[in-house]
């Protein structure tokens, strides 16, 4: 970096602009931020010159630098207002997030900046910052840590009541509980943030993750119908606004149609105006299970899932949903395939049904446990034997009526002689 600095003018930005390498224009920038000038003119070129650098550091993939950048800037936040600080803070941090790989850097950068924040006393700052590393620490699996940042920054949010960031928080709760397996805290927490949010204007875009959460918490409830509104309400505010996440809740529309065996549904609503515009891994994924659920076939299943295995089993919600309903098209075949016989081989079973021997054997005994079938596991033959379902004998039912009537007959009796000898 050169010592010498240029004046903090738009001529000084024009020539970074028109550098010939991204090197030369990144040295430039750094040299219009190093002008010791405060005039308003020169803080506006500066926040301008913060901006177009963060951007270029991006491109070139220098995340320690844009790490640095914010540490180097401090003096300069001394300069302008606290909502300024803020915006430029939270966007290097933003610029560090769309670099790959930076999960680590990401966190030690917001742990800085929420010490700096503490002993700046920028409240405002530090709580929109805490909220980032604790999503940040929830996607790198850290969840006692990430929800003991959160219960100490949602009660101190709700005494400010500042409703746009207690949204933010509470959604966040909402996912981490998620992913803690706990379902009342998750639906609790996203109640929460539905009162906030009803009580103020809500951009599309998170009224569009308030409805994707619901969505997921539907469907984990087996609420398939419902789910599929709530996904389709994300979809629409997504494509309204070109959001990538777009693409996820059209994936799960057609999860939720699988689900509530209406397979045939899936390739009218990719074929549709709205789905052809996301055709890719993600729908094609989705159409191959829909095909293999119409036509019942746990082969064609397995194909999609080894297929499209970034797609489906990579993906934690599709993943769990898929899982119940391969154990469901897998004890629906095998009831279908054993109920003609009373004694079967299960080499034979496995051969009907095209899964290795262990794989059925396996699932018929947890069937057989489960009270799916009457029957038993020869393993020394390496048969399955059935039984007949038991009939229930009419007269069992019928005598114990009748003692349970002479009982009550009897009391009645009982009644009327106590009464009689007093």
């Amino acid at each position: 970096m050169s010592t010498s600095f240029l004046p903090a003018t738009t001529e000084s930005l024009a020539q970074a602009s028109e550098a010939n390498s991204p090197s030369e224009a990144i040295s430039i920038y750094y040299r219009i931020l190093e002008n010791p000038s405060s005039s308003p003119e020169s803080l506006r070129t500066k926040e301008l010159a913060i901006t177009s650098l963060s951007d270029l550091l991006r491109q070139e993939n220098k995340a320690e630098e844009l790490r640095s950048l914010l540490t180097q800037l401090r003096p300069f936040f001394a300069l302008i207002p606290k909502a300024k600080t803020a915006k430029i803070v939270r966007g290097i941090i933003d610029t560090v997030a769309k670099i790959p790989g930076t999960s680590d850097l990401q966190i030690s950068l917001c742990k800085e900046m929420v010490q700096w924040t503490r002993d700046e006393k920028r409240t405002f700052l530090r709580q929109r910052v805490e909220a980032k590393l604790a999503a940040l620490l929830m996607e790198s699996k850290e969840y006692s840590e990430a929800l003991n940042l959160l219960s100490g920054l949602i009660k101190e949010v709700r005494r400010l009541d500042d409703k746009l960031l207690l949204v933010d928080i509470d959604l966040l709760e909402s996912k981490l509980h998620f992913s803690l397996r706990n379902l009342p805290k998750a639906k609790a927490a996203l109640t929460a943030a539905r009162t906030a949010a009803n009580a103020i204007y809500v951009p599309p875009a998170q009224q569009g993750t308030i409805d994707l959460q619901s969505g997921i918490l539907h469907a984990e409830e087996k609420d398939y119908k419902t789910a599929y509104s709530y996904f389709f309400e994300a979809f629409e505010a997504f494509n309204a606004l070109e959001d990538p996440r777009a693409v996820f809740s059209l994936k799960y529309m057609l999860l939720c149609k699988i689900m509530v065996s209406q397979a045939d549904d899936v390739a009218g609503i990719i074929s549709s105006k709205a789905g052809l515009q996301y055709v890719g891994p993600e729908l094609d994924a989705m159409k191959a299970v829909a095909d293999a659920h119409a036509k019942r076939s746990l082969k064609l299943f397995e194909t999609a899932l080894r297929d499209f295995r970034a797609q489906l089993e990579e993906d934690p919600i599709v993943h769990r949903h898929l899982s119940s309903l391969y154990d469901t098209l897998l004890e629906q075949n095998l009831c279908r395939l054993i109920e003609p016989f009373s004694r079967v081989e299960i080499a034979h079973i496995a051969e009907l049904i095209e899964l290795p021997v262990e794989h059925v054997e396996k699932k018929l005994s947890q069937m057989i446990l489960d009270k799916k079938f009457a029957g038993t596991l020869d393993q020394g033959a390496g048969c399955l034997v059935i039984f007949d379902d038991p009939k229930t004998d009419a007269i069992y039912p019928a005598t114990l009526e009748t003692i349970t009537n002479i009982g009550k007959v009897v009391d009645s009796l009982y009644v009327r002689s106590a009464k009689i000898m007093a």
